[in-house]
């Protein structure tokens, strides 16, 4: 069964180059993704895989069916671009000015379409039920995960597996993690409100400037003095406005940035002592301040059987020449939705360009992948479909 699988996805290889290349040259926005909803959902109608639009908000379910009982299983893919301007010098550049596919979204749409196809066709042989998740807005939370499992994505799955073609590791690697992988991505917005006036009189103000910048300073202190060494953390003010005249002093500054963390108990201990910090700093300056602490996605947690089944079925894959365990990760994924809810692992598939010695960076300019990646990740991802029923 698996090397007739391999055969078919070998042979649709071509095409699964032509659709992420077409989506490369017309990525959308989260929440904007209508004409790649429409464009996902008439594949499969064109080749009448039971489908389902709308899902969650633009998010795509297909559904193939094996002749013979078995599990459910589900597979995920997102499929939205971010707001940067393509840079690369390629025949499939973003035809989008300030848009693109600059995190490998459109080869992960690529490739659960050609595996979804080569399943569909294999159909006879295979046992149990095979759902596609084409999730949309996995780059701006609330993100589309949760609304696409309120609506019913889930319902009857008895695992889940997903992938991230990963252009800082090299093609033919299979990073895996037991338990967490990726980190819970929060961010935050404060706004110090002060007193300005001439900049030649600060005694009558208050200079909101001065009291963000010792904020900037004494945030740096959570992680630092206040967290255990052990535990991965991370604050991070990425924004500071402020903007005058340069004779005058600010009323008011404004912060923002991120919060980044795998233990609840710990997110919760960095919103609070943020606002004591916050509160602190202020008073000391006899400023009013506003905060706004958003949550954004939990962390990824990766169940322990799942992830070990994973890493035997990447060892069946001829294109996979290194498995191994990957540090932790920063970066947020809504994929942490799904695995609270069922069984399941999310797992890394190197898709470093062969032309680059090092990989541009996802949310990069000029980001590409190695396009052999999506043959890896498709073959890995069938090879745990159609085996988790004898797992």
């Amino acid at each position: 069964m698996i090397n007739n699988l391999f055969a078919k996805l070998e042979g649709y290889y071509d095409e699964m180059v032509s659709i992420r290349r077409y989506l490369h040259q017309h990525p959308e926005l989260s929440f904007q993704e209508y004409n790649t909803s429409k464009f996902i959902q008439s594949y499969y109608e064109e080749l009448n895989i039971e489908v389902k639009g709308q899902v969650g908000g633009n998010g795509v379910v297909a559904k193939v069916y094996g002749k013979k009982p078995g599990k459910t299983v589900a597979l995920r893919a997102d499929f939205d671009a971010l707001p940067i301007q393509d840079e690369k010098d390629v025949p499939y550049k973003s035809l989008v000015p300030g848009v693109m596919h600059a995190c490998g979204h459109d080869g992960h749409t690529a490739t659960l379409l050609v595996l979804a196809k080569s399943l569909y066709e294999l159909r006879d042989e295979l046992e149990g039920t095979y759902v596609f998740i084409h999730q949309h807005a996995e780059e701006f939370a609330p993100g589309g995960a949760a609304s696409m499992i309120e609506d019913g994505c889930l319902e009857g799955v008895d695992v889940i597996f997903g992938t991230h073609l990963w252009a800082s590791e090299p093609t033919g690697t299979i990073q895996y993690r037991t338990g967490p992988i990726m980190a819970a991505a929060d961010r935050f917005e404060i706004e110090i409100k002060g007193k300005g006036g001439h900049g030649a009189q600060p005694h009558k103000t208050r200079d909101a400037l001065v009291t963000a910048s010792q904020l900037v300073v004494n945030l740096q202190q959570i992680v630092s003095r206040k967290v255990n060494p052990v535990d991965a953390a991370v604050v991070t003010v990425a924004s500071f406005i402020a903007e005058n005249a340069f004779n005058v002093i600010a009323d008011k500054a404004k912060l923002s940035g991120t919060v980044r963390t795998f233990k609840e108990e710990l997110r919760q201990f960095i919103e609070e002592e943020m606002e004591r910090i916050i509160h602190g700093t202020c008073y000391a300056s006899e400023s009013t301040y506003q905060f706004d602490f958003i949550r954004g996605y939990p962390a990824v947690v990766n169940h322990e059987k799942e992830t070990e089944f994973l890493i035997r079925c990447a060892q069946v894959v001829p294109e996979v020449t290194n498995i191994e365990e990957t540090e932790l990760q920063m970066g947020g994924e809504d994929f942490a939705y799904y695995l609270e809810n069922t069984p399941g692992t999310f797992f890394f598939t190197g898709a470093r360009p062969m032309r680059e010695e090092v990989g541009y960076p996802h949310h990069h300019p000029k980001f590409d992948i190695d396009e052999k990646a999506m043959l890896i990740a498709a073959k890995t991802l069938g090879t745990a479909a159609v085996n988790v029923h004898h797992n």
